[in-house]
């Protein structure tokens, strides 16, 4: 049985989050030979809903997304003062709820194992509860509170469903709308319509610390909806959270050359820089796993795949560095509102981690939306590469 002192299995996954549970998929899918087993504590995928472009995902990529789609938009709009636009661009959203069901499907009964584990290593790992689980490999998958060596800003936000009753007449996402007053650094808000009556609105700040006041943001949230006449009955779902934009570090401390437990997403450092999502990232790895599992190098692969993530983050660190050291607070918007008069094409590539030379030039070119003289002492000191 799961959890006794001798159990053993091809495959430990430890983390049932975004990462961890389409590993699990992953090779359920392509690897049916293997053992796979995941520990998770609480509820595989969360109380979260992750988004994505199209374009984040390459199609080679998307047989393993598509089942967990459940909300689809072909366009999206952006709000800010002085400007607004629409992109004909098509974004998804799964559901944790999605995630779950699609793992506890694919893995057979006693397969995930709800437990913490309380040590991890190369080849076993211990339970809370009690007993030994021995792997050919263990992924560690659990994501990070702590970011060794790393100097970031911080996103976060608290997301609300609100039911409006005779419907709320958004149409499709707003992705930013920067038109909400501007408090605690960079703030947006973000909306999804579910349905006619249901509506995902989250409030997000680019700021200088991590500290979340969820009944502040919560009050601002009801104060959103009053200002545009929505009619709340109901609020039946709340998320919150905390990425990391990364400005500067050291991927050596964030991932030491002696830990030789296999990582991926979060834990690995493989997520976008400037904006602290992890799905595009999450599902490249995920997809690759089946190819590569049975490496008895694994986590030396996936070390040198994260090395390598991290050096090609080294502009959009820099653009980090630029929000955080040389805009003021009050008027990080501004960067984002110049972004977003770019091409469709290079805002795509941009979300995907895909920057081309050319896009990072375009970026780059012109009047900077923050004094040029902090924006010339935020590249000078140059720690972000």
């Amino acid at each position: 049985m799961v959890g006794q002192s001798n159990d053993r299995c091809d495959i430990a996954i430890v983390g049932g989050g975004l990462a961890g549970g389409l590993a699990a998929l992953a090779l359920a899918a392509k690897r049916p030979d293997l053992d796979v087993r995941l520990v998770e504590p609480g509820p595989i995928g969360g109380n979260h809903i992750w988004s994505f472009f199209d374009s984040d995902i390459a199609k080679k990529d998307r047989w393993l997304v598509a089942p967990l789609v459940r909300h689809h938009w072909p366009r999206y709009d952006v709000r800010f003062p002085s400007h607004e636009r629409r992109l004909r661009m098509g974004y998804k959203s799964i559901t944790g709820e999605a995630l779950a069901d699609a793992v506890m499907a694919a893995l057979p009964a006693g397969h995930v194992i709800a437990d913490k584990a309380k040590h991890v290593a190369p080849d076993h790992l211990l339970l809370s509860r009690g007993g030994r689980l021995s792997a050919k490999h263990v992924i560690d998958a659990r994501g990070a509170t702590k970011f060794a060596g790393l100097e970031c800003g911080w996103q976060k936000f608290v997301g609300r469903a609100l039911t409006v009753k005779g419907g709320h007449g958004v149409e499709h996402p707003v992705v930013m709308d920067a038109t909400a007053p501007q408090l605690d650094g960079y703030r947006f808000v973000y909306l999804l319509p579910f349905d006619a009556e249901t509506l995902f609105v989250e409030d997000t700040y680019y700021c200088d610390d991590a500290d979340l006041d969820a009944p502040a943001i919560r009050e601002r949230i009801a104060a959103y909806a009053a200002a545009r006449g929505w009619d709340v009955a109901a609020t039946t779902r709340e998320e919150s959270g905390v990425l990391p934009v990364v400005i500067a570090g050291d991927f050596d401390r964030l991932w030491p050359a002696s830990d030789r437990t296999a990582r991926i997403g979060v834990r690995a450092g493989t997520f976008h820089a400037t904006t602290g999502y992890s799905l595009p990232d999450a599902v490249r790895t995920a997809s690759s796993l089946p190819g590569i599992v049975d490496r008895a190098d694994l986590p030396a692969i996936l070390r040198d795949r994260a090395a390598a993530s991290w050096r090609r983050q080294r502009f959009y660190r820099m653009l980090g560095a630029m929000l955080f050291r040389a805009a003021e607070p009050g008027a990080r918007y501004r960067v984002f509102e110049r972004f977003y008069r770019l091409s469709p094409g290079l805002i795509a590539r941009f979300y995907a981690g895909r920057s081309t030379t050319a896009d990072k030039l375009r970026i780059l070119s012109g009047k900077p939306p923050v004094p040029i003289g902090r924006a010339i002492a935020a590249l000078w000191k140059r720690d972000w590469r």
